[in-house]
């Protein structure tokens, strides 16, 4: 079994202070976990989480233990985890966290193997990787999982087509594709983290800089308004056809990687998808320009390809390794092909105040799954009403009170013979 982040610190009292400053920082900021703390009764739960381990997701795990789990969280990407938080998180009383900050794969993986040692009676993920692990190794455990919650596009993806294989053997809800998740958290919590963190990276401005962002889903699209906003040239690239014209009519230009590649300053990959900057590209950029992802695993960049073409690598600043391409140019790459917004050594993840209503959607849909007991194996949206709970409580603490339809307006919409 995995030790716990407390057994590996050096200092773990001083750890725990600062991992709890930023944990209390967070929940200021998060007021919608706050109102739901009072409704969630989780009390004799197992909760197994697979997460980026950092202030916000502190929050979520303490509102699951304070509501009477008990919670067994580790990272679901090497260089996400604050350490100080992991550390503060292990030292409550229902948490144990097992999340270590730039781990191997071997280690990883043993630290998902000791969540699910814990035995969980429910997953909280993000990126696939518990579910899938649990559904690889430890089949005997599927009986006694009443079902989970999925945070991201990537695990998303990876889940339905689990689904579509006849693979998947509990309920899992799509938290991503819920619109209180995406239409927030995808759009701008990924598009200011991901650029606010290149140019902390970086310390480079975007203005007057062409910054090529490949994928137009919400992701793509929430970088893209973001980099505009800071007097970016945008150009981006797609291979649905939908969304590349959709793209063109918000003002982008539209382009080919390969094209787009000559052109671009800055690139951010936002698909989902491997290989999507490859060794065909590299030779053609700019000298000097940065690579940066927003999608959840490192493939979006060839990595590989690009270290068999370069010369010469070398760190030229903290989380930015230099490539040097024979005759050709100097190519930056931030936090080593991954999330650049949580893998980063100043990476802080999205604003706290998107990932409360992400995390209030893990919430209630945990709450669903044990009161409901309705939901059979598979892939489950978002029920509406729970999205519209978490919308409602999100206005109130904003002080925001909208209009409700009358009757005559309901009984508008809901006949079918009212004409001209």
């Amino acid at each position: 079994m995995t030790a716990t982040i407390t057994e590996r610190l050096d200092d773990p009292a001083e750890a725990r202070e600062r991992g709890r400053k930023k944990i209390e920082w967070a929940r200021e900021h998060m007021p919608i976990l706050a109102v739901l703390r009072d409704d969630l009764d989780f009390s004799g739960q197992r909760v197994g989480m697979a997460m980026h381990v950092e202030a916000k997701t502190a929050v979520l795990a303490e509102t699951l233990a304070e509501a009477g789990a008990a919670v067994a969280i580790t990272g679901c990407n090497p260089l996400s985890t604050h350490d100080d938080v992991s550390a503060a998180l292990d030292s409550q009383d229902r948490i144990a966290s097992y999340a270590r900050h730039g781990v191997d794969d071997d280690t990883y993986y043993a630290a998902i193997d000791t969540v699910i040692d814990h035995d969980p009676s429910l997953t909280v993920d993000d990126g696939g990787d518990l579910v899938f692990r649990i559904h690889e190794e430890y089949p005997d455990l599927l009986d006694s999982i009443v079902g989970g919650c999925e945070e991201t596009t990537t695990g998303v993806t990876r889940l339905r087509a689990m689904a579509d294989d006849g693979a998947l053997q509990y309920p899992m809800f799509a938290v991503n594709d819920t619109p209180m998740k995406r239409l927030f958290d995808n759009v701008h919590g990924t598009g200011e983290s991901a650029l606010a963190n290149i140019a902390m990276a970086t310390n480079l401005s975007f203005a007057g800089k062409t910054v090529v962002v490949s994928g137009y889903g919400d992701v793509g699209r929430g970088v893209a308004k973001k980099a505009a906003g800071q007097n970016a040239h945008v150009v981006l690239t797609e291979i649905d056809p939908r969304r590349a014209l959709e793209a063109y009519m918000e003002g982008y230009d539209v382009l080919p990687m390969a094209e787009a590649a000559t052109r671009g300053d800055v690139f951010v990959t936002t698909t989902g998808n491997r290989d999507v900057i490859t060794a065909e590209h590299f030779g053609d950029m700019k000298d000097g320009a940065l690579l940066a992802n927003a999608g959840h695993f490192d493939v979006e960049i060839d990595l590989d390809g690009l270290a068999e073409l370069a010369v010469g690598s070398r760190e030229v600043r903290p989380g930015v390794q230099e490539y040097e391409l024979p005759d050709g140019p100097r190519l930056n790459v931030l936090a080593s092909g991954r999330l650049v917004n949580l893998a980063g050594p100043l990476s802080l993840g999205h604003p706290a105040e998107v990932m409360d209503q992400s995390f209030a959607i893990q919430a209630v849909c945990v709450r669903e799954l044990l009161e409901s007991g309705k939901y059979d194996a598979g892939v489950h949206d978002v029920p509406d009403r729970l999205d519209r709970e978490v919308a409602e409580i999100k206005l109130a603490t904003e002080g925001i009170e909208i209009d409700a339809l009358s009757d005559v307006q309901t009984e508008y919409l809901e006949s079918w013979d009212h004409g001209t």
